[in-house]
């Protein structure tokens, strides 16, 4: 059996001239069929004369040139318009004459250059064809052949519709495509500020830290492992984000479960903040996305806690509800900002884009006593 996908999928492979060939052809066929005689456009109702050998020259300029109608629109138009003209000085009246109409409409659509100039030459040379018209004969009065150039301009109208049209489509899916690059990158550079941010903060606070335990060998020792664990995760971490960026990676993301975040809170308190974890529930199955924002939510305040107001009580409650998860992440007062790198502010810009694409509420705000609180409210029925 033939496979009508395959066929078709190489149809369309081919060159638009060779696609548009049959078209022409069988028009042309057509119109040497005797039944077929004087079937065609007639301007200016002259009688009908017999196919002679001129005939089969207009019939070939009228229809074989609508295989270029796309490829060279200029040339299939003025060609079929030769063809016509002749046509109708002769009274052929061919089938064929009816390509005047689809060329016109080709060129509308497809012709790039000296557009006004073309719609200009087109409409001077109909009126000397209207005058040979009358000098042969013809009966058509002036309302016929001004009808007849409308209908010409309508064609030309059509095409010049499509034109705009086909631009129109091609312009929004260039800025559909532009919005996806640009939300790609956002979210690309919001997943690396999340995941190199909060392990080098770490990094940066240990190793500030390892300086004053020189005479406690113990300690510094433990302050050293902490460094290069939190390194490895760094590193572990960079591979996952760059494996999911691969064309040929599963887009699922793997959902951060409670005992992670549980990690999180580990590795803050062994880079030297007391955090305080208080945890109420459970996350439904259905959390999804939702839990993957809480855990967001919770390592980027931790960040800013280690960067902002290192070495005081922060304290970290989440509770898991039915229909949402609320988190804060609350800090004492400023601490010493003396070994903690300076921040962008990207971070709660993006938690805040996460939290509300989700329909949540997230607010960080500072505290009248001194210190900082993050709050947010993800709905928990958030789909991963």
């Amino acid at each position: 059996m033939i496979d009508l996908r395959r066929v078709t999928d190489l149809w369309r492979r081919c060159d638009v001239v060779v696609r548009d060939l049959p078209f022409g052809l069988l028009l042309a066929v057509a119109s040497l069929l005797p039944a077929l005689y004087g079937k065609g456009t007639q301007v200016g109702d002259l009688p009908t004369r017999p196919f002679d050998a001129l005939a089969f020259v207009v019939i070939a300029l009228e229809t074989l040139p609508l295989a270029v109608r796309r490829r060279w629109p200029a040339v299939c138009l003025a060609l079929v318009s030769l063809g016509f003209a002749l046509d109708q000085l002769h009274a052929y009246h061919v089938l064929a004459s009816n390509a005047m109409p689809i060329a016109l409409i080709s060129a509308g659509a497809h012709l790039e250059r000296h557009r006004r100039v073309t719609v200009i030459i087109l409409s001077m040379a109909y009126v000397p064809l209207a005058f040979a018209l009358n000098r042969l004969g013809a009966t058509e009065k002036v309302e016929g052949y001004v009808v007849f150039y409308l209908a010409l301009a309508l064609a030309w109208g059509i095409g010049a519709w499509l034109r705009s049209t086909r631009a129109a489509e091609a312009e929004h899916r260039r800025h559909v495509a532009e919005a996806t690059r640009a939300a790609e990158r956002t979210r690309i550079a919001r997943e690396l500020h999340d995941v190199v941010t909060h392990h080098v903060t770490a990094m940066v606070v240990q190793a500030e830290a390892a300086r004053y335990l020189m005479a406690a060998p113990d300690r510094l020792d433990a302050t050293l492992s902490a460094v290069t664990d939190t390194g490895r995760r760094a590193i572990t971490d960079l591979r996952h984000m760059l494996d999911l960026l691969k064309a040929d990676h599963d887009t699922d993301v793997s959902v951060p479960s409670a005992g992670e975040l549980h990690t999180l809170v580990e590795q803050t308190r062994q880079a030297g903040q007391p955090v305080e974890f208080a945890e109420e529930g459970s996350p439904a199955e259905s959390a999804g996305s939702a839990e993957f924002v809480t855990y967001r939510v919770v390592q980027e305040a931790l960040t800013n806690a280690l960067k902002h107001a290192h070495g005081t009580r922060t304290v970290v409650r989440v509770r898991y509800g039915e229909k949402e998860i609320s988190v804060e992440v609350s800090t004492d007062g400023a601490g010493s900002r003396a070994v903690s790198p300076g921040g962008s502010g990207r971070g709660l810009a993006g938690l805040r884009e996460r939290v509300d694409a989700l329909g949540g509420e997230f607010s960080a705000d500072r505290q009248a006593g001194g210190g900082f609180v993050v709050r947010a409210r993800i709905p928990a029925k958030s789909p991963s």
